[in-house]
């Protein structure tokens, strides 16, 4: 046993020897390319195969450190780069004087590097295990990997925001490091990281490896990496902000500020990746979990607005080292949560009321320190805001924010009490107006106005992290202000109304949410099964009257496959007689007959209360084989009250009804069993969203792996599809907007009718500027009514709503 051990400590003294050798060729080579390329007499040498040769030997010098990991392959892909070192060494070594090489001393050095890599490259391949490697050794590795992880985030994927931040880590890490073998940092107060320092470069080292050989979830290992090594910047920064930061060296002031200027998309893209892990592997409903999500959004409010010019330079490490320590306290409690969950264990109320407490405190503690200490106040024009247009835009408000009210995401988790009382002093303030003449009080409406919508702005860029750190802490409160302010003004108005004007101030009624757009004109993608089935079903079912049911969520395509099916050719000529009618929350029974009555009369008639129009459908529709759509029906009463007109008759005729409501399809069911529609396949939501962003022209490749990611984050929800392609399709087709939209959607969680509508709310805020006033002028309109084009593009002009080029519309 005790030869065995001697056996593996000469081979390891051989290795440290070599190794040793190899370092100073390496060193003295790259040295003598340096002044090559600064040699005013020689030949111009080529930069391009000098950064090739230093990638080589990076790369060589870096594996052949970390051979005791049990690299797969490694002989083979080593003695393929020590060939690529010859053949780059070749044509630079041919276009040098030939005197050169003695000038520099290297005669000797470059005939032995080949042998050195050779030596080293056998040596590794027989080592077993590893050691805590020397200061020396350490700073050599991080120095190589810092160069490799340079290249593939400045070369191979310079839009990939995950390998600038490995370039960045591996940076700071290889500084800080070099301060502590330059002695500027004493060993004893770093001598606990050391380790960490040594774990993150194989972890690097490792991923860069077996990323040559296989990158198939390359983007899925990396995030997996930064997870781990990310925390150990932590500890750094930690150090450097408790050891370092009165240190008179300059070297350490030169490295704080590129901690100043790296960690925040750092510590940014942790967050994020945190979160992330925390929605996978903890239940939503894990007591504690979203007091901890709410203060993760907290920090990347921060983190997101710490580049610019808003906090005194003087206090940026400090604030810095404090979200750095919240971090790193937000990272134990999810690691314990996940731990508790593992093991199906329960947070007792105690711990959750502390786990609470202590997102409020540290919120709350940092946010009055931001105010007073670290912010710049803003200046003033820095909250002004354009005008919107009246009563329309407060409606839409009211139901934007209540749609905000309702979700769950984290983002809005963080100002839900701001926004709930930004809702409520709005909602009295419209309903006042909404039952005086507004000419009475222009000023004060004008005003109203002004503020509502900075209240939506600033409420949104807060959502949305769009300089939202001067928001959450200035413009928000600032804003609740103005809008009680404005409420206390109204209030005592309301006092000096005469009783006998009748006046009521109420809430409005909660309006029922849009629906999706017309069908016709659609790129439809999928469910071909399904259409078959339906076309089948219809002629082949029983020959008294049969209804049909698709259920489904909003935005899953219901209307789309009925209309689909409804426009069929053998549909269309089996039927005698077709009808369409869209079903309102608030509906008219008899506007709805109506409208059926003249569809299958294509008449244009209208009733008076007393007729009966019921029967005289009743009437049109016997005898004849009929297909009536009902189109979103949401009640069971509503249904009986629809088709009770459909006369009973041995035809064939069939009633195709789409509903959100499964009940309401049972209740409606005779014959034919509801069909639930499923959702897109991913394959199907690449489909569509390709076609309506590009076209007939196909994605570019290297927006494939982020368009794939956003089709697939749409939920299989062709609504959620559709709207997304329209995004995209007015973007430039540039990988940096296309993430910023795939990041947006990831933040909705589409399991309801409110989250479908926030990414509504996200197409509609990528239309262009001078349409928006347009499409919000549709609101105006009742549900369902069909709209004149020209008679709108009138209205439109009177409006003075402009093009882009500042012409009126119309």
């Amino acid at each position: 046993m005790e030869k065995q051990v001697e056996i593996e400590k000469g081979k390891a003294n051989n290795f440290e020897m070599l190794f040793s050798a190899l370092c100073k060729d390496v060193v003295n080579v790259l040295d003598f390319m340096e002044r090559l390329k600064n040699e005013e007499d020689q030949n111009a040498v080529d930069v391009y195969l000098i950064e090739r040769l230093r990638l080589e030997l990076a790369f060589i010098c870096t594996y052949v450190q970390l051979s005791y990991s049990d690299l797969e392959q490694f002989e083979v892909v080593m003695s393929y780069s020590r060939q690529r070192v010859d053949n780059l060494l070749r044509p630079i070594l041919n276009d040098v004087d030939s005197n050169a090489g003695c000038q520099y001393n290297m005669d000797h050095v470059l005939p032995n590097l080949m042998g050195n890599i050779d030596d080293c490259i056998s040596s590794c391949y027989r080592s077993t295990s590893s050691a805590t490697m020397t200061d020396e050794q350490l700073n050599f590795l991080l120095l190589n990997l810092h160069h490799l992880s340079k290249y593939l985030a400045e070369r191979i994927f310079p839009l990939e925001i995950h390998h600038e931040i490995l370039q960045n880590v591996s940076g700071n890490m290889k500084d800080f490091h070099g301060l502590i073998v330059n002695g500027c940092i004493e060993h004893e107060i770093v001598q606990y990281v050391l380790p960490q320092f040594q774990f993150m470069a194989e972890r690097v080292g490792l991923f860069l490896w077996h990323d040559r050989l296989d990158g198939d979830s390359r983007l899925f290992k990396l995030a997996h990496l930064l997870m781990k090594i990310i925390p150990i910047e932590l500890e750094m920064m930690q150090i450097c902000y408790t050891n370092l930061k009165a240190s008179p060296s300059a070297e350490i002031e030169r490295f704080i500020n590129q901690l100043l200027e790296t960690s925040p998309e750092v510590l940014r893209e942790y967050l994020i990746h945190l979160q992330e892990h925390m929605v996978t592997v903890i239940t939503v409903s894990t007591s504690g979990a979203r007091s901890i999500h709410v203060v993760i959004e907290f920090l990347l409010i921060i983190l997101t607005d710490m580049p610019k010019e808003i906090i005194h330079h003087d206090k940026l490490f400090d604030l810095l080292a404090r979200v750095g320590a919240l971090i790193r306290e937000v990272s134990t409690l999810v690691h314990d949560l996940e731990e508790k969950s593992r093991n199906e264990e329960s947070t007792d109320e105690t711990s959750r009321a502390t786990l609470d407490l202590l997102e409020l405190e540290n919120i709350e503690l940092l946010k009055e320190d931001l105010e007073h200490v670290y912010l710049k106040a803003p200046d003033s024009s820095q909250w002004c805001f354009h005008m919107s247009d009246g009563p329309l835009f407060m409606h839409l408000l009211h139901r934007h924010l209540n749609d905000l009210l309702y979700s769950n995401a984290y983002s809005i988790a963080l100002i839900k009490e701001e926004i709930g009382l930004v809702k409520e002093d709005l909602e009295f303030i419209r309903s006042f107006f909404g039952n005086v003449e507004q000419g009475l009080y222009k000023d004060l409406w004008a005003h109203a106005l002004d503020v509502a919508y900075e209240a939506k702005d600033v409420i949104n860029s807060i959502i949305v992290r769009d300089n939202g750190l001067l928001h959450l802490i200035f413009s928000l409160p600032i804003t609740i202000k103005k809008i009680s302010l404005i409420k206390e003004d109204v209030s005592n108005l309301l006092e000096k109304i005469p009783k006998n004007k009748s006046l009521v101030v109420v809430n409005a009624p909660k309006n029922p949410l849009e629906r999706k757009s017309l069908t016709s004109g659609k790129i439809i993608v999928g469910f071909k099964e399904e259409t078959n089935w339906l076309i089948t079903k219809l002629p082949s079912g029983p020959k008294d009257l049969d209804v049909i049911s698709i259920t489904g969520m909003p935005g899953s395509g219901k209307t789309t496959l009925v209309y689909k099916v409804y426009n069929d050719k053998s549909v269309c000529s089996y039927f005698d007689l077709r009808a369409w009618c869209t079903v309102d929350q608030e509906y008219d029974e008899k506007n709805l007959l109506v409208k059926l009555f003249n569809q299958v009369t294509g008449s244009d008639l209208k009733f008076s209360e007393d007729i009966d129009v019921a029967d005289k459908l009743r009437r049109q529709l016997f005898g004849k084989r009929y297909l009536i759509v009902l189109d979103d029906v949401w009640d069971t009463t509503v249904c009986d009250d629809l088709t009770r007109p459909f006369p009973e008759v041995e035809k064939g005729s069939r009633i195709l009804l789409t509903t959100r409501q499964k009940e309401v399809a049972l209740h409606g069911k005779r014959s034919t069993d509801p069909l639930k529609l499923r959702l897109l396949k991913l394959e199907e939501s690449w489909e569509l969203l390709e076609k309506r962003a590009f076209g007939n022209e196909s994605c570019p490749d290297e927006l494939l792996e982020v368009g794939k990611e956003t089709a697939q984050n749409c939920k299989g929800l062709p609504l959620v599809v559709d709207l997304i392609a329209g995004v995209i399709a007015g973007l430039e087709k540039t990988k940096s907007l296309w993430l910023e939209v795939r990041n947006n959607l990831n933040s909705f969680i589409l399991n309801s009718e409110v989250d479908v509508m926030k990414v509504i709310e996200l197409s509609y805020d990528h239309l262009p500027h001078h349409i928006k006033p347009c499409f919000l002028y549709l609101a105006s309109y009742p549900k369902d009514t069909e709209i004149n084009r020209d008679l709108l593009k009138m209205y439109w002009h009177a409006e003075e709503f402009r093009r882009s080029d500042g012409n009126l519309l119309g």
